[in-house]
């Protein structure tokens, strides 16, 4: 089969190995859609995303596909199932495990990130790990569950609800799926500040209600002309310093910043404690999908959510390294590889 290997820094390359010998539990899937994640960028630039890569992983977590082969034991899938998978496995028995916040599990596997995941023509996977997909859902909609059943963790810490005003700075893949679930868990105001005109356009055909370029207007005045006096959230979906200090800027009293980007390690970010102190802002963080990840298929299932407006090109394995070494590129908007192309 060919497959994508993490091989160390700027080092992706795609090879020939074995289809993977299914075991006991365990479930072959045939893939047909796999993602290309922010994650997979920190990887490729030597940064650590959720958790190491090991060099000779093959990469990608947020994939669909079908059901190609079971081992003895599996009964919730059979062979010819459409299913997309939970990329991040328990373990079930570490003291985060049994506290009920298992996603810092101790010993946590991470399908596409610390063993081999879906850039490949297929994966093998516990069957713990698939959940069926309607079959209406093209695989391209199946494999965006993961990034969404993240986003529902964050928008579950932002405690957004009937009513609240809500500002998600960045316009990309999470941007717009965070700005459709504030709306969808009651947000009577929601805002993105995007700097390209195409997301801050697709924005509006999502429902935002406000949209602003941040290089050219002004956001907090735009956001006063448009009646908002107070956010109770401003969800930053960028990964930069500059913006997390947007965000902390824009906040509300009382409000809530998550800061959902993924910097890079070592970023850091300056803030006042003072202004924090006299506008009560809570900072919060939000890390992969507790438990999310069923909720985030049903939303799909029951086209709830858009999840391919935004996905800018479908490719072939061989475009993969090009994409993960091209910022422009990724501009442009989601990519879904096809590893059969």
């Amino acid at each position: 089969m060919k497959c994508a290997v993490f091989h160390g820094r700027h080092q992706l390359r795609v090879e020939e190995r074995e289809i993977p010998a299914v075991g006991p539990g365990q479930v072959l899937v045939q893939v047909k859609a796999c993602g290309v994640c922010g994650t997979d960028v920190h990887i490729y630039e030597g940064d650590k995303g959720a958790a190491n890569c090991p060099p000779g992983t093959v990469l990608g977590h947020e994939f669909s596909g079908v059901v190609e082969q079971t081992g003895e034991g599996v009964s919730r899938v059979k062979p010819g199932d459409r299913v997309c998978v939970d990329p991040n496995k328990l373990c079930g028995q570490c003291c985060y495990c049994q506290s009920g916040i298992g996603h810092f599990c101790e010993s946590m596997v991470g399908i596409g990130t610390t063993v081999d995941g879906g850039f490949a023509q297929y994966c093998l996977v516990p069957q713990s790990q698939v959940y069926l997909i309607g079959e209406g859902i093209r695989f391209e909609e199946a494999a965006m569950a993961e990034p969404v059943s993240c986003c529902l963790h964050g928008i579950d810490l932002c405690e957004i609800g009937p009513g609240s005003r809500v500002a998600v700075i960045g316009g990309g893949m999470i941007g717009l799926i965070m700005l459709q679930l504030a709306r969808l868990a009651g947000a009577s105001f929601t805002a993105l500040l995007e700097p390209v005109a195409e997301k801050r356009a697709m924005a509006q055909r999502l429902g935002a209600d406000l949209v602003v370029d941040p290089f050219h207007e002004d956001a907090a005045q735009r956001l006063r002309e448009a009646g908002v006096s107070r956010l109770d959230a401003v969800i930053e979906c960028a990964g930069l310093p500059s913006t997390i200090a947007q965000a902390i800027e824009l906040a509300g009293k009382r409000s809530v910043v998550m800061m959902f980007g993924l910097t890079k390690p070592d970023d850091t970010v300056a803030i006042k404690p003072f202004e924090i102190f006299q506008k009560e802002v809570v900072l919060k963080a939000s890390y992969i999908n507790p438990y999310t990840m069923g909720r985030a298929v049903e939303l799909i299932n029951r086209r709830r959510l858009d999840v391919s407006s935004m996905v800018c090109e479908t490719a072939p394995l061989s475009m993969l390294e090009e994409i993960l070494a091209s910022p422009a590129l990724r501009a442009k908007g989601k990519y879904i590889i096809d590893p059969w192309k």
